[in-house]
């Protein structure tokens, strides 16, 4: 058994292998992609962050490739890639190391919005008493809260939510009730539930079934109070319809971690869209998430050793 490891990673994972899998030899790869040994009988690869074309000429180079493992959630891009659409390579990512820095992004936009923070960070010493919109100041106790997509960052979002005395509604692919939740529906019955939300979290993987689900029919349905946040990906967003909404007070703001495009142009119109906030793809960020990515692989690679399904193996099918 051969493991491709990148080099930047090597010092945090190699130390583990020994007690998984005494016997698995090991060759690394660097920056550029290029090997420090034979890579022609390698069947495992730990791709991390690897770019398209280092991660193309790696599959090239290593033809009898039986498993993948990735850092990311999502998989779309590493789906998309020719050489992975024409095998049969098992392919497993890291649903869960990400969740909880997720989930605490999503309570920020949330809090920031209902407690007004941009407004109350550009107080002044000879303002800062006479603020004017304390009255508006909301709670997030009893407010409505829709995530469309109850996987792992979705649960993570749900115990927060009902920690602060939120009510929590969402949807997932196999409709069954959740603890913490007081209605789940069907991948497709969410827009029902757009009118009673305070809150819209978009928390699915990006597949065709998901490419731009949300779009000017959809924000629509939304409250004029609503506000929508996107941890999730940009393309299930039309970025024209949201800045409409949000231009023309259909909604009341956003809050984007990731767009489409991404990054947005500096002269994109999304940056001048009325009560938008930008941050740039980094919910995920923590120091602790190297940490869970690294041990669901190397509990894969001793599930691997000893001949059991790997955790968190992804359905080629579903694109996720």
């Amino acid at each position: 058994m051969k493991l491709i490891l990148p080099t930047r990673i090597a010092a945090q994972v190699e130390p583990l292998i020994p007690a998984i899998a005494p016997l698995c030899e090991i060759v690394h790869i660097d920056e550029q992609g290029i090997p420090d040994g034979d890579l022609a009988d390698a069947d495992i690869f730990l791709r991390w962050w690897t770019p398209h074309p280092i991660f193309r000429s790696v599959l090239a180079a290593a033809p009898h490739i039986r498993w993948i493992h990735t850092p990311s959630a999502g998989v779309e891009f590493i789906l998309n890639v020719p050489e992975m659409q024409q095998s049969d390579i098992m392919l497993t990512n890291s649903v869960g190391a990400h969740s909880i820095p997720i989930a605490e992004f999503v309570m920020m936009y949330m809090l920031s919005h209902i407690k007004h923070v941009r407004n109350l960070f550009s107080l002044h010493p000879t303002d800062a008493w006479k603020f004017e919109d304390r009255e508006q100041l909301g709670e997030l106790s009893g407010k409505v809260v829709l995530i469309i997509g109850l996987g792992s960052i979705g649960q993570e979002i749900t115990r927060r939510a009902n920690a602060f005395g939120m009510r929590v509604i969402g949807s997932r692919r196999n409709p069954t009730p959740m603890q913490g939740i007081e209605q789940v529906v069907g991948a497709d019955g969410w827009r029902t539930l757009l009118p009673q939300a305070d809150f819209v979290v978009l928390a699915v993987p990006l597949t065709d079934a998901t490419r731009q689900m949300i779009g000017a029919a959809e924000l629509a349905l939304m409250k004029p109070s609503g506000y929508l946040i996107n941890i999730a990906r940009g393309q299930i967003l039309d970025t024209n319809a949201l800045i409409n909404a949000l231009n023309s007070g259909q909604i009341a703001g956003a809050a984007l971690d990731v767009t489409n495009p991404e990054p947005p142009p500096a002269d994109h119109p999304i940056w001048a869209a009325k009560n938008i906030w930008i941050t740039p793809h980094i919910s995920y960020s923590s120091p602790r998430t190297p940490e869970r990515q690294i041990a669901i692989f190397i509990e894969n690679l001793g599930r691997y050793v000893n001949g059991q399904p790997l955790r968190n193996l992804v359905d080629r099918e579903a694109g996720y």
